[in-house]
């Protein structure tokens, strides 16, 4: 019996996937579960698992754009695997090859007078003549634009003259070739990646986005991080972070500022209750940005669980459309990366971003003298069409005040049990 599979629903409102890699090949033999193939949407890339155990014949090619549904291999459900012993196909063939070989000499001579004779022909040579080389109207319009020269064309048009098509493809001189390799590679950008750029400059295009900066000393969660992230892992199994302390200073902030916790919608803006933080992050597809659900009930160990959990499933490709979808503010972390400032760009419909950047030791001046402190800088784009300058620098300084002060603001003056140890 062959079994059609079909591209199942990769989430809500996805309707076409891409074929982004086979992981078999035609005619293979495959288990029931096991991953055949990788495909793209325009929010993940996720694994295919055969539905049944047996022989696969694709029915679309990598690169393929096919609709939720669509039948995309067949299943022989009736083959058996195959076995280490079976011989009998490598005797048969063995067989064939020793009959093939045994013709007589007289059976061979008999076959090479029958076959018949290739007239020899002379080569023929095209003449150079006037268009050999010579551009048409509209092919020496683009070169004499791009600083083309004619002699550096081979012309593919009729008795070589060079066509509109040569000059587009023509590439200027970069003066005198060294003796590196100069040579270029096309590769088609992944369905994941073309709607991350599509969303990308869809924001730029679409919102009021500016960007608003500050700093914020480290060192007081430098300090904290010091003396209890071993107890903090030995009880709970996960690191003590930074993401943990950004990611409460930001439910703090949007307590104390709701419209960064809003979207527009037509003529209406959506203000939530609830606090889901976008975590973008890199993963082998490219950017991702999984979300953890209701930040504002999470405790410090119940974020960096999260965190982790997501990450690790981001970097496996094994993160689903659901768990990417639905953030109402999004976190980036730059400096991971060694950015030391950046003007993030807000993640559509989302109207506020924060860039998290490296750390670094700079003289800053503290009760009148200087001391060197581990300083990071902060950087807020938000859409001004609902976020106004007052709330902006407002949220900024609030997340500024988290991170500098945060057994009272963050943990409640109590750290160990903020920590729960």
């Amino acid at each position: 019996m062959a079994l059609e599979m079909k591209v199942p629903s990769p989430g809500e409102s996805i309707t076409e996937v891409e074929i982004a890699e086979w992981l078999v090949s035609d005619g293979d033999y495959v288990e029931k579960d096991q991953a055949i193939a990788e495909v793209d949407s325009d929010k993940a890339t996720l694994e295919l698992p055969a539905e049944a155990s047996g022989i696969i014949t694709l029915k679309a090619e990598e690169g393929d754009a096919v609709q939720v549904g669509e039948v995309v291999c067949l299943i022989d459900t009736d083959a058996k695997k195959p076995g280490g012993d079976d011989k009998s196909a490598e005797e048969e063939e063995k067989k064939r090859q020793e009959s093939a070989g045994s013709k007589t000499d007289s059976e061979k001579a008999e076959a090479k007078t029958e076959e018949p004779s290739k007239p020899s022909t002379p080569a023929q040579q095209q003449d150079d003549n006037y268009a050999s080389g010579t551009p048409s109207p509209a092919a020496r319009k683009i070169m004499d634009e791009k600083g083309v020269d004619a002699s550096s064309v081979k012309g593919t048009g009729k008795n070589g003259r060079i066509t509109k098509e040569d000059a587009v493809k023509a590439k200027p001189s970069m003066g005198t070739p060294g003796p590196g390799s100069r040579g270029e590679k096309r590769t088609k950008m992944s369905m994941l990646r073309r709607k991350v750029a599509e969303r990308l400059v869809g924001a730029k295009n679409e919102t009021a986005m500016l960007t608003t900066f500050n700093e914020a000393d480290m060192s007081p969660i430098f300090d904290l991080r010091k003396q209890y992230k071993e107890a903090f892992k030995d009880k709970h199994g996960v690191s003590l972070g930074f993401m943990s302390f950004f990611t409460l200073a930001v439910v703090r902030a949007l307590d104390m500022y709701p419209a960064v916790n809003s979207m527009i919608d037509g003529k209406e803006m959506i203000t939530y209750d609830f606090k889901d933080i976008s975590i973008a992050v890199s993963g082998p597809k490219g950017l991702m940005v999984p979300v953890i659900r209701n930040a504002e009930n999470l405790s410090f160990r119940g974020v960096e669980a999260e965190v982790k959990r997501l990450a690790l499933r981001a970097r496996d490709g094994k993160i689903t459309v659901d768990e990417m979808t639905g953030g109402t503010f999004t976190i980036s972390n730059g400096g991971v990366f060694g950015s030391m400032l950046s003007t993030p760009i807000i993640n559509p419909p989302q109207s506020g971003i924060l860039g998290m950047h490296n750390i670094i030791e700079r003289p800053v001046a503290i009760d009148g003298k200087v001391e060197i402190r581990p300083m990071m800088y902060l950087a807020l784009s938000y859409d001004h069409r609902i976020i106004d300058g007052k709330e902006s620098v407002g949220f900024l300084v609030a997340i500024k005040e988290a991170l500098e002060n945060p057994v009272e603001l963050l943990m409640n003056g109590d750290i160990k049990k903020a920590l729960e140890l």
